[in-house]
């Protein structure tokens, strides 16, 4: 009876059981089934030519060894790695993560598996993401906030199917485009206020251009051309104070801002808060995205709605249209925002 040597140390003894274990193989999963390697992978492919039976004892087995595919060779046979690459503006907004939840759930229902890279607004980190996911060989590209601009993205966007989000000035062949209407929304957040008795309302611009044409619109149909004050700012709260700051100390100050985005309108209460105004009764606030932090309780601040989660479904349902079919023309989906009214607005 042989065995390891007498003389081996214990320590020695647990060196050799903390080894690595091979890991296991459609080999190994066809031995423990009692089935050939082919009806295996008939089975890890979903295919219906197999009995139940047989299906069964293969799954057993494979889970009993811990056998997992190998994605790769997969691929290399399928022509497709079902994976999808979503690059994402700033993933600190909770607007991109919770479109990101539809889109995954949309995604996972096609048999898909998404990555995310996060650009930080910064196009060198998007061209670096995008190069990432294509040395993955991703099915398909999802920008979320990104412009295909660059020599990189344009590039992968000629021979991946892509789904640009929130940008709508795209001339790409065969790119498809999710974004709500921004003009509208902005004019719905304008007529709010002016219903309201506003006239001094100021917007804080960041990187949504037809949003702030959206609010110099309707401010001109208002007759409110004189009152019309715009600041840029970043697209963060940090951003949003400091515009708040900058537009609540002159004189006269506005009684009301329109903020780009959730994230900028939580600066500018920070900032009336700093100054010593109160939200309604000294100044109103209107926020864009609806979010999950508008709605809080202590916040309850009116935005502008973007349905999100629909957002992210449409754009998976183009995403894997276009995957089976790349040579479709490029195709625009709008969806329409809705006013959702809360307590940070009130009368002038």
């Amino acid at each position: 009876m042989s065995g390891p040597p007498v003389n081996t140390s214990i320590a020695e003894l647990r060196e050799v059981d903390a080894l690595p274990r091979p890991r296991p193989t459609i080999r190994n999963v066809a031995e423990r089934a009692g089935v050939s390697k082919s009806l295996v992978s008939l089975v890890l492919r979903g295919s219906p030519h197999v009995s139940e039976h047989r299906r069964q004892a293969v799954l057993q087995a494979a889970r009993e060894l811990g056998y997992r595919p190998n994605a790769v060779a997969r691929s290399l046979v399928e022509g497709r790695t079902h994976l999808v690459g979503a690059l994402v503006a700033d993933l600190h907004n909770p607007f991109y993560a919770e479109f990101l939840d539809g889109l995954q759930e949309s995604l996972h229902g096609d048999g898909l598996r998404m990555l995310i890279g996060n650009s930080q607004w910064d196009p060198a980190f998007e061209d670096e993401a995008v190069e990432a996911f294509l040395e993955l060989r991703v099915d398909g590209l999802v920008l979320l906030g990104i412009a295909p601009t660059s020599e990189t993205l344009v590039e992968a966007t000629s021979y991946t199917p892509t789904v640009v989000v929130g940008e709508r000035d795209n001339q790409l062949d065969g790119v498809d485009i999710v974004v709500d209407d921004d003009q509208l929304g902005a004019r719905m957040a304008i007529d709010h206020l002016v219903e309201l008795g506003h006239k001094r309302i100021a917007h804080i611009e960041s990187r949504r251009a037809s949003r702030c044409e959206g609010y110099l619109v309707a401010m001109r149909r208002h007759a409110l051309a004189p009152y019309i004050m715009v600041e840029a700012a970043e697209s963060d709260e940090d951003g949003g104070r400091a515009a708040a700051k900058a537009l609540l100390t002159r004189d006269p100050r506005p009684t009301a801002i329109f903020a780009a985005n959730d994230v900028v309108a939580l600066g500018v209460l920070s900032a009336a808060g700093e100054l010593g105004l109160r939200v309604p009764e000294d100044l109103s606030v209107v926020g864009y995205d609806n979010t999950h932090l508008s709605a809080s309780h202590h916040i309850s601040l009116t935005s502008v709605d973007q349905p999100r989660r629909a957002m992210g479904r449409s754009a998976a349902a183009l995403l894997s249209d276009r995957i089976g079919d790349p040579g479709k023309a490029a195709r625009l989906r709008e969806i329409r925002p809705e006013l959702v009214v809360r307590r940070s607005t009130g009368p002038a």
